[in-house]
């Protein structure tokens, strides 16, 4: 697994700046107000930082950028990096900044002065965050980063509060790098082996083979493995870190290791992407490892489905009808709608085993939530004001795009089926809030809910300011703040 650099605090040392092999970060306010230890470094750049923090460059950076001066006199480093923060800077603004310094690579070491001591686990997270590169299929070795070191006033206090964050980062990684991962290498088995392995870390993992899932009753996720030698499967993790015996929060996935799209079978160009459409399940399992590894005082179960979508001699039909453990029979008019159909077992498991105190599933779902949102946003769907608002509270402190989208009666309309209970699909228009009304028939009466389809956010094409080109990791920390917020607040 990737796992994140390594970031030290230590004491401030004003001595070792001079001489220091590397790379020196000064963060500096909008206001240019220089600290003792930015001082310090202007008197040994003979005034290069005062006039740079002055220039109209420095003026014009957005929150978080940096102004660069290569090979500053008075100090050994090869680059002096002055970054602007506002003076009361956002969480998110405070990681932009570390996302600045984690985009230059390099193995030189990196030291970062200045900053208040709130804003520096930000930045620490930021700089973590934006450093990642998956690696694991490069037949060239590495070098890896050189060390980061935070010179604070106070470290044993910022290291305490870096802490949660380093289990943030963690979380992230494997989530991007399960989405990353070719799905030659991530079959069903292996993602099942990997949740397993998160055993050792005091999760309970519990997995559901065929069998298991043919006697709960849950025709419609096995229709969508049938055409594929994969086994289907369904991983069920518990975190135990509240109240013993209370109901746990429950986050569910959608786990298609790979989706050709099935007897629908999609158009070539661009369908080597669809090695991500288990993103529902890498960020649900990704969330888990971070509340297990931070120690989280709440009872969390995650639940992701996991099979491969492939046309066959077996495979599922246009026009065949399946039964769903809730007992709703399901005409599938589309096999390329196949993420609605593992949820809607996966769903009903979920409430009839735990009966927990909300739910929300994540899905790289519909190509027309793209359409819809871009890249920016996840589509956010809800039966729940209170939930769906607490969600979008914790999406908007973690700077993670998300935007609430319209449901309604006339959209469930569009599922009516002539032969079965419902179809699978109800056409083009509103293709995004079909899919989400078609799995809120497989929501109890008041259960709280939301359904985020993270098909446009989950990976993108382009660099972000806290994530290279490829998976986003999205989802992770906002749903992190969202238990810290209602399980743990």
């Amino acid at each position: 697994m990737t796992t994140p650099a390594t970031i030290h605090f230590r004491e401030i040392d004003l001595d070792a700046v001079a001489p220091f092999m590397g790379r020196v970060a000064v963060l500096v306010p909008a206001n240019g107000a220089l600290s003792p230890t930015a001082r310090r470094v202007d008197r040994l750049t003979r005034g290069a930082l005062a006039r740079a923090v002055a220039s109209d460059a420095f003026a014009a950076l957005k929150p978080g950028d940096a102004l660069d001066l290569a090979f500053p006199v008075g100090l050994k480093a090869d680059t002096l990096h002055v970054v602007r923060l506002e003076a009361k800077p956002s969480v998110a603004e405070a990681r932009r900044a570390g996302g600045t310094l984690g985009r230059v690579k390099g193995t030189a070491a990196l030291l970062v002065l200045g900053g208040a001591q709130r804003q520096i686990a930000d930045v620490s997270l930021g700089l973590a965050l934006r450093d990642y590169a998956f690696t694991a299929h490069k037949t060239a070795v590495e070098k890896p980063r050189g060390e980061v070191t935070f010179m604070v006033s106070a470290p044993e206090a910022v290291a305490a509060s870096a802490g949660p964050m380093a289990a943030i980062a963690e979380g992230v990684f494997f989530t991007r790098d399960l989405v990353n991962e070719p799905a030659n290498i991530l079959t069903t088995d292996d993602f099942a082996a990997r949740l397993a392995a998160m055993q050792e870390l005091g999760l309970d993992v519990e997995i559901l083979e065929e069998g298991d899932l043919k006697a709960l009753g849950m025709g419609a996720l096995l229709g969508v493995g049938q055409g594929s030698d994969a086994p289907t499967k369904v991983v069920v993790m518990q975190w135990h870190g509240g109240t013993p015996g209370a109901a746990p929060f429950a986050l569910v996935g959608k786990g298609v290791t790979f989706d050709t799209g099935g007897i629908s079978i999609k158009p070539a160009g661009g369908m080597e992407d669809m090695t991500m459409d288990m993103g529902g399940a890498a960020t649900v399992a990704g969330v888990m490892r971070t509340l297990t590894m931070r120690k989280a005082k709440a009872n969390v179960v995650g639940l992701v489905g996991l099979v491969e979508n492939m046309p066959s001699g077996s495979a599922q039909r246009p026009g065949d009808v399946v039964k769903s453990m809730k007992g709703d029979t399901i005409e599938v008019i589309n096999t390329d709608a196949e993420g609605r159909l593992l949820l809607a077992d996966v769903l009903w498991y979920a409430q009839t085993r735990f009966n927990p105190t909300g739910v929300i599933n994540l899905a790289t779902l519909t190509g027309a939530i793209i359409v819809a949102l871009g890249h920016e946003n996840t589509g956010v769907f809800s039966n729940n004001d209170a939930l769906c608002n607490a969600f979008l509270k914790a999406a908007a402190t973690e700077g993670e795009g998300a935007w609430r989208m319209p449901m309604g009666d006339a959209y469930d309309a569009k599922l009516k089926s002539r032969i079965a209970d419902m179809m699978n699909v109800g056409g083009r228009d509103g293709g995004a809030i079909i899919a989400a009304q078609f799995l809120q028939r497989f929501i109890k009466p008041d259960m709280p809910w939301c359904h985020l389809d993270i098909a446009g956010t989950a990976l993108l094409k382009s660099d972000t300011d806290l994530a290279p080109k490829g998976a986003t990791g999205w989802g992770v920390r906002a749903l992190d703040r969202l238990i810290r917020d209602i399980c743990e607040g």
